[in-house]
C-alpha cells in the first residue's frame, strides 16, 4: 500500500513539475448532452462532441456516461459517420454517442460526461495549460408524472457550437434551442466545469481578457442571443451556459453547452442581416417575410442561411426558406414561408436564426445572426348565437370548427367566457386569449353539440341583466393518463350579446341616510318588473311586495322588515317603491336587503331581487393621511365613487373621485379629528330604470398619526481591499460605511432621525447590532476591526416617533489574502534567513496544508501552520540535505463565506542552501 502510494506522489510530481502528462491526450472543444424520455422511465441520451480532428491518438470510438442514479458508468460507443464521426473544415470532428437506460423510478437525475481533456491554448480556461483541464457537459433531466404530468424531453440546439470572431468586432451567436415539448426556455452564462459541480481552474470569462467598456459579454435570458462587443485578443475561447426548460413555473431539465469561439486578426467587419423580429399568424394561415444579408466590406461575398424548429416540421407543415446556395456578392435575399398546421399551435414562440455569413476568396470569416419569433396561435370559433330564455342564456357556436380535427393532443376543447355589457376589441393575434379583458369563464373545457352546433347553456344569469359572450378553444399536450399539460388558449371569437326579459323587481337602493349606533336609517328602493316581460295576463294581481333584511354585506338568514309590505291589485299601481328602515346600528355594521314579489295573491314569491348592501366604509390611519377603504355586495355596476369630508362648519365637502373601493387622503395634521363618507354612483345599464344609481356609506371618523417608517437607505461598503486601486492593509482593519440619508433620498417627506447598523462577521450568520448613530446627517461610520475586514452590514433609519425602516440591502466585503512564498533559505542557524517561511505581510490565510518532497518524490515535511517555519528538517527532525524540493501547499483563507479552500495550488522549486 506504502508503495502505491509513494508510486502515485511521483507520478503527480512529474506531470507537475516536468511536463504535461500524455496519457490524457487534448482534443475536446464544444459539446452538450441531448434526453429523450422514450418510455415511463426510459431515456434516450445523445452525448453531442466537436473535437479537435487531427488529435488522432485522442480520438475516443467511446465514452463514458454517468446516469447520476448510482449505477456504474455505461461505456457507450460511437454513432455517426460509421462509428468514426464526421471530420469538418477548420480541423474539427462531429461526435454523437447515442444510448438509452432505465431509471428505478421518476426523480430528476443528473446525466453527465467527463473526458480528458480539452484542447491546448484555450485563452481563458486555466492559461497556458488548457489541455491539462478535462470537459465536462451535464444534463440535468426530471421525469414528469406521465399520467398526470406528460413526458419530457430537452431542447435541441440547432446552432452548432463553434463559430468565429474577428477583433475589434461585435461577436454574435444564438444556440437556436427548440423544445419539442413547447416548454418555456431560459438562458444563463456559467463557468465551463471540469467535473460534477466544479469549474475548470483559473476561468475568465471572454470579455475578461483584455477588459474595458469596449469589451462587454451579454446573454438575453429570454431569446439565448449572445453578444460579446467586442473581442480584444486573438486565440480560442470556451463559452458555457444552461438552457432552462420550464412547465408551469417550475424548471425541468438543464442542458449545459460548452461552446468554442475562434477570435482572429481578419481586418473584416461582419455583415448585416435585415428582416423582422416577431410575427404571429393563426394556424392554418401563411407567413412571409423577406431576409436580406449585406455586407459593409465591399469584397467581401456572402452566405445567408436559416435554421430553427419551423424548418424541421413535418413535411406537410414544414418552412421553407428559399435563398441563393454559396456565397454571393451581396445584398443576398431570401423568403420565409411558413404555414403551420393546427398542431403547431403553441403558447411559447418558434424561433428561426438567420445567419449572415461574409469571405474573403471564399474563406468563412464573420457572421450576424437575426432572430425571429414567430407564433403559431388558435383560429378563432365562428358563427356564434346567443338566445335568451328566462333565467337562462343558451349560446351556439359552428361545428366543424376548423381545428378539431387536429391530432387528440393539440386540440382540447372550448372555454364559454361573459362579461356584463360589450367590449368590442380588437383582437392582437399575438396576445390570444381573453384574460384582462373583463370576461370571465364560465366552463373550463366543454364539447357539448345541440342540433349539429357546439352547444352551452349560461343559467347563472339574472333579469334584465344584458350578458355579451365569447368562445375560446383551447390546445394542450395529453399526458399517458389524457391529463392536459402546456394549455393554451386561442383566438377569441366575436361577441355576442343578449339581454335577459325583466320579469321581477330589481332592487336599486341600499343607502344610509343616518349614522347612529342604535337609531341609524338606510334607504331602500326596488323598481317594478317590466310589464311585456312579467305577461300581466298570466300573472294577474293583487301584486305584493315584501322587503327582506339581514346583517352584513351578504350571508346570514334574511328576515322579513316589520312594515316593509306592499300591495297593488293592479300592476299600474304597482310603482317602484321606496321604504326608510330605521333603528338600525348603521355605525357598526352593513346591511343587505332583497325584495319578495308575489302574484295572483299567492302565499309563494314568484321569485325575489338580488341582494344589494349597504356601503360599509373604514378609515386607517397614517402618518398625516386617513387610508379610506369601503365594501359593498350589489347587484349594479358602481363606476365611481365621490369622498366628501366634514369641514369645520359640520357640512360635508367633496375631496376627490375614486373608480375603485379606496381613496387616500394626504397632507392632514397628525392629532386632528376627520370625519368621512362616500357616495357612489352606478347603473344596472337597463333602459327603463333610474340612472345613475346614487347611494351613500355611513359616516367614519380617524384621527391620524405617523406609523410610516422612513424609506430604507442605500449602504456602501469600501476598504483598502476594494476598488481598482486596492492595496493591502495594515491592521487595525477598517470598513468605511456610507448611506444615504432618507429625508432627501425619499423626496425630503421623511423624517429619520438616527440610524442603526448591523453586522454579521460571515454570510451565514445572522445581523446583530453593531451600533446606533443619531442625527439624520450622520451618514457615514468607520468600523474598526482587529481580525480581518470580513464581514456583512446593513442599515436601517429610525424616525422621531419611532417607526423602522426597512433594512437596507445586505452589503458583505471580503478580506484581501496575500501569501507568497519564496524560493529559497539557508537553515545554517546564523540567525539570517534559517527558515523557510511566507514573505512578510501575509494575511487572511486560517491554514495550510503545506507538503515538501524531494527529488524522489518523498514526502519529507508537512504542517498546517500559515507560518509555516521549516528548519531544513524532515519529520523526524533529521537535518536534510542541501539540494531542490518541490511543494505543494493548499491555503485555506479567511473569507466573508467562513474558512475557504482557495481554487488551485501553490507549486514550486525550494532551494534549501547549507552554506559554510
Amino acid at each position: 500500500m506504502q508503495l502505491l502510494d509513494r508510486f502515485s506522489r511521483c507520478l503527480a510530481f512529474l506531470c507537475l513539475c516536468f511536463v504535461p502528462c500524455s496519457l490524457w491526450a487534448t482534443h475536446n472543444r464544444a459539446g452538450e448532452i441531448h434526453v429523450e424520455q422514450i418510455g415511463p422511465l426510459r431515456v434516450r441520451a445523445t452525448i453531442i462532441t466537436w473535437t479537435k480532428a487531427s488529435s488522432v491518438s485522442a480520438d475516443r470510438d467511446t465514452l463514458d456516461i454517468n446516469w447520476g442514479d448510482g449505477t456504474p458508468k455505461q461505456s457507450v460507443r460511437r454513432s455517426n459517420g460509421g462509428g468514426k464521426g464526421f471530420e469538418l473544415p477548420n480541423d474539427i470532428r462531429y461526435n454523437l454517442y447515442i444510448t438509452e437506460h432505465t431509471y428505478a423510478g421518476p426523480a430528476c437525475y443528473k446525466i453527465s460526461m467527463t473526458d480528458p481533456n480539452r484542447i491546448v491554448g484555450i485563452v481563458n480556461v486555466n492559461p497556458p495549460s488548457s489541455d491539462n483541464v478535462p470537459f465536462h457537459i451535464e444534463t440535468i433531466y426530471c421525469f414528469q408524472d406521465p399520467q398526470f404530468g406528460g413526458t419530457n424531453t430537452t431542447p435541441y440546439l440547432r446552432q452548432p457550437p463553434i463559430d468565429n470572431a474577428c477583433l475589434g468586432q461585435p461577436f454574435k451567436h444564438n444556440p437556436n434551442a427548440f423544445d419539442p415539448d413547447r416548454d418555456s426556455l431560459s438562458y444563463r452564462l456559467i463557468k465551463p466545469l471540469q467535473s460534477v459541480g466544479v469549474a475548470v481552474p483559473e476561468y475568465s470569462f471572454p470579455n475578461q481578457i483584455a477588459p474595458g467598456v469596449n469589451n462587454t459579454l451579454t446573454l438575453d435570458e429570454k431569446t439565448g442571443d449572445i453578444l460579446w462587443d467586442a473581442p480584444r485578443a486573438r486565440g480560442e475561447y470556451n463559452l458555457a451556459f444552461i438552457i432552462i426548460s420550464w412547465r408551469y413555473g417550475t424548471p425541468i431539465d438543464t442542458t449545459i453547452r460548452d461552446m468554442q469561439i475562434f477570435v482572429g486578426d481578419c481586418k473584416n467587419r461582419p455583415p448585416k442581416v435585415a428582416t423582422i423580429e416577431r410575427i404571429c399568424v393563426v394556424a392554418g394561415q401563411t407567413i412571409t417575410f423577406g431576409v436580406a444579408g449585406t455586407d459593409p466590406d465591399s469584397a467581401n461575398l456572402v452566405r445567408l442561411t436559416a435554421l430553427g424548429g419551423p424548418l424541421d416540421s413535418t413535411a406537410s407543415s414544414r418552412a421553407t426558406f428559399n435563398v441563393p446556395k454559396g456565397f454571393l456578392v451581396p445584398p443576398v435575399r431570401g423568403t420565409f414561408t411558413w404555414t403551420p398546421d393546427c398542431g403547431q399551435i403553441s403558447s411559447q414562440f418558434y424561433t428561426v436564426v438567420f445567419k449572415a455569413t461574409d469571405s474573403l476568396r471564399n474563406v468563412p470569416q464573420l457572421s450576424d445572426l437575426k432572430t425571429v419569433s414567430i407564433k403559431v396561435v388558435g383560429p378563432a370559433p365562428e358563427g356564434v348565437k346567443a338566445t335568451a330564455q328566462k333565467g337562462e342564456v343558451e349560446i351556439t357556436w359552428d361545428k366543424p370548427y376548423f381545428c378539431e380535427n387536429a391530432p387528440n393532443r393539440y386540440f382540447y376543447g372550448f372555454s364559454v367566457w361573459r362579461r356584463e355589457g360589450s367590449n368590442p376589441f380588437d383582437p392582437d393575434t399575438c396576445s390570444p386569449g381573453l384574460e384582462g379583458k373583463g370576461y370571465t369563464r364560465l366552463v373550463f373545457r366543454t364539447t357539448e353539440m345541440k342540433d349539429g352546433r357546439y352547444y352551452f347553456k349560461d343559467t347563472k344569469v339574472e333579469r334584465g341583466r344584458t350578458y355579451c359572450y365569447r368562445i375560446l378553444a383551447t390546445f394542450a399536450r395529453l399526458s399517458s393518463g389524457g391529463y392536459p399539460y402546456n394549455l393554451v388558449d386561442g383566438l377569441a371569437s366575436e361577441e355576442v350579446c343578449v339581454q335577459l326579459p325583466r320579469d321581477l323587481p330589481l332592487i336599486t337602493h341600499a343607502s344610509v341616510l343616518s349614522t347612529n349606533p342604535t337609531n341609524g336609517g338606510i334607504e331602500v328602493r326596488w323598481s317594478k318588473p317590466k310589464a311585456s316581460d312579467l305577461d300581466t295576463v298570466l300573472n294577474p294581481g293583487p301584486y305584493r311586495y315584501q322587503l327582506f333584511r339581514a346583517p352584513g354585506l351578504s350571508g346570514g338568514v334574511m328576515q322579513p322588515v316589520p312594515g316593509a309590505s306592499f300591495v297593488s291589485a293592479f300592476f299600474w299601481k304597482a310603482n317602484d317603491t321606496i321604504f326608510l328602515d330605521n333603528g338600525l346600528n348603521t355605525s357598526g355594521q352593513p346591511y343587505h336587503y332583497k325584495t319578495a314579489f308575489y302574484v295572483r295573491g299567492e302565499n309563494n314569491p314568484l321569485g325575489f331581487t338580488n341582494e344589494a348592501s349597504s356601503i360599509f366604509l373604514t378609515v386607517g390611519t397614517t402618518d398625516r393621511s386617513s387610508l379610506l377603504s369601503w365594501q359593498e355586495t350589489v347587484p349594479w355596476k358602481n363606476h365611481t365613487y365621490v369622498i366628501y369630508r366634514k369641514n369645520a362648519n359640520g357640512t360635508f365637502d367633496s375631496i376627490g373621485t375614486a373608480t375603485q373601493p379606496k381613496y387616500t387622503d394626504k397632507e392632514l395634521t397628525n392629532g386632528l379629528e376627520y370625519c368621512y363618507k362616500v357616495k357612489s354612483i352606478g347603473t344596472y345599464s337597463i333602459g327603463g330604470l333610474a340612472d345613475p344609481l346614487v347611494n351613500w356609506s355611513q359616516e367614519r371618523c380617524n384621527i391620524p398619526f405617523d406609523t410610516v417608517p422612513p424609506c430604507s437607505p442605500v449602504l456602501t461598503v469600501a476598504n483598502l481591499c476594494t476598488g481598482a486601486e486596492a492595496i493591502l492593509p495594515d491592521p487595525p482593519y477598517e470598513n468605511l460605511l456610507a448611506w444615504t440619508n432618507p429625508n432627501d433620498a425619499c423626496g425630503g417627506t421623511d423624517d429619520a432621525g438616527a440610524y442603526r447598523l448591523w453586522f454579521a462577521p460571515t454570510a451565514d450568520q445572522p445581523l446583530t447590532l453593531l451600533e446606533t448613530i443619531t442625527g439624520a446627517p450622520n451618514i457615514r461610520f468607520t468600523h474598526l476591526l482587529e481580525s480581518g475586514l470580513a464581514g456583512c452590514y446593513a442599515v436601517s433609519a429610525l424616525d422621531t416617533v419611532g417607526n423602522e425602516s426597512r433594512r437596507s440591502q445586505t452589503v458583505c466585503v471580503d478580506n484581501c489574502p496575500e501569501y507568497v512564498l519564496p524560493n529559497a533559505f539557508t537553515p545554517n542557524e546564523d540567525n539570517s534567513n534559517d527558515r523557510f517561511t511566507p514573505f512578510p505581510g501575509w494575511r487572511f490565510v486560517e491554514r495550510v496544508q503545506f507538503q515538501v518532497f524531494n527529488r524522489w518524490g518523498n514526502l519529507v515535511f508537512e504542517t498546517t501552520d500559515p507560518a509555516l517555519n521549516w528548519d531544513g528538517r524532515d519529520s523526524k527532525g533529521q537535518a536534510l540535505s542541501e539540494g531542490t524540493y518541490f511543494y505543494l501547499c493548499k491555503l485555506f483563507e479567511q473569507r466573508v463565506e467562513g474558512i475557504v479552500l482557495r481554487p488551485g495550488v501553490l507549486s514550486g522549486y525550494i532551494e534549501l542552501v547549507r552554506g559554510e
